[in-house]
């Protein structure tokens, strides 16, 4: 029996992660194969491994959403106020993640009302709230740097759980409860329905519009929750956070194979991407790579991502 075609492009994204893990130990050699290393790797993947998770859904849909990254700055000003942490002495870390997720997901419903309910292209959209999201976290932070002196919140989310960083944890929770979503709820249907013909899914009796919201909301929510994670690994809010994130997770998830055009989507996918983005950057920094070559071969790997969806695409349709 032969294999299925999701299946074939993510045994190609594994053979090229395990390319990429063999050039690390080749050009690092023991640095690289440390487990500390590894933890390094894990920890960089799981804030922007979040936020692609919710990117998916959203690209599935043929959408957008640019503003992830400003989002995810905005909630970690937000929940390091000294208002907010004020509140947190007295009720606990509650406070700082209930701030930071409902930040996250009243941003992320305004961008679903404007572009389902408003009609306004996503990019559009989206590129307003990237926008005003970042002008409002520096208005609240004053351009400056918040520093996280709650030892409720450090308590709990950072330092390692299992030998393993926590945030790291909190990336395989949501991957799963992502990859449940989209494959075994009828949610995750309607995603790719609507990703795939939205009149047909109209038609069909699929609240597009409604249905729009909540993944644009699930979005936001996702970059609430990379807000949190944010503030466990660095200790501070500031409105520089998430800066350019939103072109990396795009990346990640197209790298992935979720199309661009909408209609398939795939969370195994999009993990993978993230994996190899940040195995990538490990390996750049160990290697003391100039940054402008990152950003070259980031860029020729988004170029051939898309080059090979399109030739899928192409051959799908000619079948």
């Amino acid at each position: 029996m032969g294999l299925s075609g999701t299946t074939v492009r993510n045994l190609g994204l594994v053979a090229a992660l395990v390319l990429l893990c063999l050039v690390g130990l080749l050009t690092g050699g023991d640095r690289f194969a440390s487990v500390q290393n590894l933890m390094i790797v894990l920890s960089l993947a799981s804030v922007t491994g979040v936020l692609a998770i919710g990117m998916t859904f959203v690209i599935t849909t043929g959408g957008i959403d640019l503003s992830v990254g400003s989002v995810l700055g905005l909630t970690t000003v937000w929940a390091s106020t000294l208002a907010t942490q004020t509140m947190a002495d007295q009720y606990g870390w509650i406070v700082m993640v209930g701030c930071a997720l409902l930040v996250g997901l009243a941003a992320g419903l305004v961008n679903g009302v404007i572009i389902a309910y408003g009609n306004v292209v996503a990019f559009i959209a989206t590129l307003a709230m990237l926008v005003a999201a970042r002008g409002l976290a520096e208005l609240i932070a004053n351009r400056r740097t918040q520093i996280v002196d709650q030892s409720s919140f450090e308590s709990t989310f950072q330092g390692d759980l299992l030998g393993v960083p926590k945030i790291v944890w909190i990336f395989v929770v949501v991957a799963i409860a992502g990859w449940f979503l989209l494959n075994r709820t009828t949610f995750g249907r309607r995603t790719v329905a609507i990703g795939g013909n939205r009149e047909a899914a109209r038609l069909a009796g699929i609240n597009v519009k409604r249905h729009l919201l909540y993944v644009y909301g699930f979005s936001g929510l996702a970059a609430g929750i990379g807000g949190v994670m944010m503030l466990a690994r660095t200790g501070a809010g500031s409105s520089t956070n998430g800066l350019l994130m939103e072109l990396d997770v795009i990346a990640m998830v197209v790298v992935g194979g979720t199309l661009l055009a909408g209609g398939r989507g795939t969370i195994i996918g999009t993990i993978i991407g993230v994996l190899i983005f940040a195995t990538l950057q490990n390996v750049f920094i160990i290697n003391n790579v100039d940054s402008s070559v990152q950003q070259i071969a980031r860029g020729a790997i988004i170029v051939a991502a898309v080059l090979l969806q399109q030739r899928f695409a192409g051959r799908s349709k000619s079948s």
